[in-house]
C-alpha cells in the first residue's frame, strides 16, 4: 500500500499507541475496522485525547468481542436469533451437544477475526473443536444450526438512529457445493437479487433498530458500523 498511503507502524492492540500515531499525522478523524482495537478500547482512548473517532466504544465492542453479551442484548431487544448454550468446562461438553440436532454449531466465543466457528454433523469433530476453544482459555458457545441463505448488512448506527448499506451475501464455507469447512468469509457479491424487496427494512426494523436502542438503554450507545449476519430461514 505504500505507493497508496503514507504508513505508520502502530500496535493495532495498544490504544495508546494508536493516539501516538494519530497525533503524529495531526489526524482529525480516525476510521477503525478491526475488532481488535475497538475491543481494547482505540475509541475511548482517542475521544480522551480531543480526536474524533469512527467506530464503537470499548463497552459496545462488546457486541463484537463477546458473542454470548451479542445473546444477552438480542434476548433483550426482542431479536430472533438462534438458541445457544454458553460453556466454559471440557466436562460439559457432551451435556451441552447432546441438547442439539446435528449439523452442530460450535463458536469461539473470544474474538476469532470472523473464524473459530465449526458447522459440522460430525459430533466428534464439534466435541473436538470445543474442547480445543475451552484449552486456550476461551469459553465455547453452542448453537442451534440456522438453515438458509446468508445476508450481510452493515449499518451506520449513531445512538438510535440506523441508517443501512446495501446487503451484500459473505460465502462462509470453503470448496464447491458447501462441502467444505467453515471460515471467515470467502468473497462476497451485491446487490441480492433473491432478498425481497423488504428484505433490508425487515432487519433493520427487527435486529437493528431494537439492539441500537437496547445499547443506548444500557448506557453505552452503539455509534460507528454494525455488522449485521442474518439467515434468512424459510420462515
Amino acid at each position: 500500500m505504500a505507493n497508496l498511503a503514507h504508513l505508520c507502524a502502530v500496535d493495532v492492540a495498544d490504544p495508546a499507541d494508536i493516539v501516538r500515531v494519530a497525533q503524529e499525522v495531526r489526524a482529525e478523524l480516525v476510521v477503525i475496522g478491526p475488532e481488535i482495537p475497538l475491543v481494547a478500547g482505540a475509541v475511548d482512548a482517542l475521544q480522551e485525547a480531543g480526536i474524533y473517532a469512527f467506530g464503537p466504544t470499548q463497552a459496545a465492542a462488546q457486541l463484537e468481542g463477546s458473542k454470548a453479551f451479542a445473546k444477552d442484548v438480542m434476548a433483550a431487544a426482542g431479536v430472533r436469533t438462534a438458541r445457544a448454550t454458553r460453556i466454559t468446562n471440557e466436562s460439559d461438553i457432551d451435556t451441552a451437544l447432546t441438547t442439539f440436532d446435528p449439523p452442530y454449531v460450535v463458536k469461539d466465543d473470544g474474538l476469532a477475526g470472523g473464524k473459530g466457528v465449526v458447522v459440522t454433523p460430525d459430533r466428534a469433530q464439534a466435541h473436538a473443536h470445543a474442547k480445543a476453544v475451552i484449552a486456550a482459555g476461551n469459553p465455547v458457545l453452542v448453537e442451534a444450526f440456522l438453515d438458509g441463505p446468508e445476508v450481510s448488512l452493515f449499518c451506520l448506527v449513531d445512538g438510535e438512529t440506523v441508517v443501512p448499506l446495501l446487503p451484500a451475501q459473505d460465502h462462509k464455507r470453503a470448496f464447491d457445493n458447501d462441502e467444505g469447512p467453515n471460515t471467515g468469509g470467502m468473497g462476497a457479491y451485491a446487490p441480492l437479487p433473491w432478498l425481497p424487496q423488504d428484505g433490508v427494512e425487515r432487519i433493520v426494523r427487527d435486529i437493528a433498530q431494537p439492539v441500537a436502542r437496547e445499547m443506548v438503554a444500557r448506557g453505552m450507545p452503539y455509534q460507528g458500523l454494525l455488522y449485521i449476519g442474518v439467515a434468512w430461514g424459510k420462515d
